[in-house]
């Protein structure tokens, strides 16, 4: 958008005006603030979003008794929060500092293979030509429609074969790599990405590989910590197949969480006081990320 001194140079004085009078009240200008029902609606979803953590918050610091005779057992937590919190911590049922281990084992390590290979195969079906390209991307796209369950049997069959029962290799290798991942970087380096800055690299002298690394892979970063933070997330909170594979003696948060359960009696402010604790991690990742995620997100705005 031009500004007002240079209309008012090659459009004359009254064009100036309307100019300064769009950008100043009716334009999208970058001065333009936010109204006060702007605000009331992002402070409702923060506070519908916190409701959920802050109620586990709550029937962690009560007791069975109280949360048996009232819905919300109290207003504000206290201290006792840190008894269960402890409690969980120190049970011996499972081995807590093992499950926390080995949550952030799988998630850190799955998180960094899926951005990286649905990189790799993103670049080569959005830039690269090769026979069966289109083909190839619709069949990846397909298995999205697969229930994970109908591949239980099979995937159970090959880790037992590979005696990787109760390993957490077991987790890991099938999550290496998502069909979700690569149509997500496939589909956001289609745009983001011009030919020109491949050509220029390879006249340069740069291999497929350089070319990847150095010109592909930057500007795939605001998709890439997209992808990584939602798959740190699954794999986080992933239950199903950790709990079919892999034992109480070396489980994952979920999983261990529902060993909290009773068979003839539950102590839900125990539970609570789990469910808590296993969210956390995902509080301090949002925390310690988020700055740097978006700003990763608008600098690729700005380079769109």
């Amino acid at each position: 958008m031009s500004s007002v001194p240079m209309t008012a140079q090659t459009a004359g004085k009254g064009a100036a005006r309307a100019a300064a009078r769009r950008r100043g009240h009716g334009g999208f200008g970058s001065n333009r603030r936010p109204k006060w029902l702007t605000y009331v609606i992002l402070a409702l979803v923060v506070v519908l979003s916190i409701a959920p953590l802050y109620y586990t918050l709550l029937l962690g610091s009560s007791d069975q008794q109280t949360i048996s005779k009232h819905v919300i057992p109290q207003w504000l937590p206290d201290a006792s929060i840190f008894d269960r919190f402890s409690d969980v911590i120190n049970t011996d049922s499972f081995n807590f500092t093992k499950a926390l281990t080995n949550s952030i084992i799988i998630s850190v390590v799955t998180a960094f293979s899926v951005v990286l290979f649905s990189t790799l195969a993103g670049f080569a079906f959005a830039k690269l030509r090769f026979k069966g390209r289109r083909g190839l991307l619709v069949f990846v796209i397909a298995t999205t429609a697969v229930p994970t369950q109908l591949g239980v049997i099979p995937l159970w069959i090959i880790v037992t074969d590979l005696g990787w029962q109760n390993k957490i290799q077991a987790v890991i290798i099938p999550a290496l790599v998502s069909a979700f991942g690569v149509f997500w970087m496939t589909q956001y380096l289609e745009s983001a990405l011009p030919y020109e800055l491949i050509e220029a690299a390879r006249v340069d002298g740069a291999s497929m590989i350089r070319t990847f690394w150095s010109v592909a892979l930057p500007a795939a970063r605001p998709a890439a910590a997209m992808l990584a933070l939602f798959t740190f997330i699954q794999q986080w909170t992933n239950f199903f197949w950790p709990s079919i594979v892999l034992s109480q003696d070396n489980a994952t948060l979920p999983v261990v969480v529902k060993l909290l359960q009773g068979s003839f009696h539950t102590d839900y402010s125990l539970v609570m006081a789990g469910v808590f604790l296993t969210t956390v991690p995902l509080i301090i990742v949002f925390i310690l990320a988020g700055r740097q995620l978006v700003a990763g997100i608008m600098q690729g705005a700005v380079k769109g």
